[in-house]
């Protein structure tokens, strides 16, 4: 199907695997009547509850391959199914780059490199919804809005700039101005640099997470697995920062 060309070539290869996957889900229900028919107990309840657990899933899967290949709908991405195995698994789409499957993570990060906070995210909500939220938390979690502050180019927004402005921010800097003014979010074009640089170098830290703690591909099995998985990289991350940073 991904290497043939022609919507009507796919809709005909579509039906075929449709086809066969009904007949398959059929044959599991005959099994499973001659199963519970038969009285045999060993293996049969696991076995049993794997096919209540996946059969709902393969349906909604085959009905938004019919709504979009047959009927031409463009199915919501928080409709679709992407994994049977994951099915918390979101579709994530950033600019014109290819489609990533997994979780966007929200982190923050201080000065010292440590990891202060980090969200993960359901769905595939916009970068700049999230500033605020981020904010706010930063301040339940430590009593106080921080002085200066910067973000990737994504959160950019007059209203995120107005809004940290009003939870006393003195600095807000974006990596990209977006429309902005430098002197609107920051008190100098040197701040500025200095901010939007500390940006960029963390890029590094991110870059660490996903080669030596595994954030490039989580292991673990379910979304509470995923978030557990998350932050226990995030815990090893920064008690090897606190080992090195103590030793200096």
């Amino acid at each position: 199907i991904i290497y043939t060309r022609g919507a009507d070539k796919k809709a005909r290869l579509y039906r075929d695997l449709i086809k066969v996957t009904r007949n398959s889900l059929c044959y599991v229900e005959q099994a499973d009547l001659a199963l519970r028919c038969s009285g045999i107990d060993s293996g049969y309840a696991e076995w049993s509850a794997q096919v209540a657990h996946y059969q709902p899933l393969i349906e909604k899967v085959i009905e938004q391959a019919e709504r979009r290949v047959f009927q031409g709908e463009k199915v919501p991405a928080n409709e679709k199914i992407v994994s049977l195995f994951e099915e918390h698994t979101d579709i994530i789409v950033k600019g014109h780059r290819d489609i990533q499957y997994g979780h966007k993570l929200n982190l923050s990060t201080g000065r010292s490199g440590l990891i202060l906070d980090v969200v993960v995210e359901k769905g595939n909500p916009a970068d700049s919804a999230q500033f605020l939220p981020m904010l706010e938390r930063h301040i339940e979690h430590f009593g106080v809005a921080p002085r200066q502050m910067a973000a990737d180019g994504g959160y950019a927004s007059t209203d995120n700039l107005q809004a940290a402005k009003a939870l006393q921010v003195k600095d807000v800097v974006f990596h990209k101005k977006r429309g902005l003014k430098v002197e609107d979010m920051a008190q100098s074009p040197w701040v500025y640099r200095k901010l939007r640089n500390f940006r960029a170098g963390i890029e590094a830290g991110i870059s660490c997470l996903k080669r030596a703690y595994g954030l490039s591909r989580c292991t673990w099995k379910g979304w509470a697995h995923f978030e557990a998985y998350v932050w226990s990289s995030v815990v090893a991350h920064n008690l090897a920062l606190f080992g090195r940073l103590k030793s200096t």
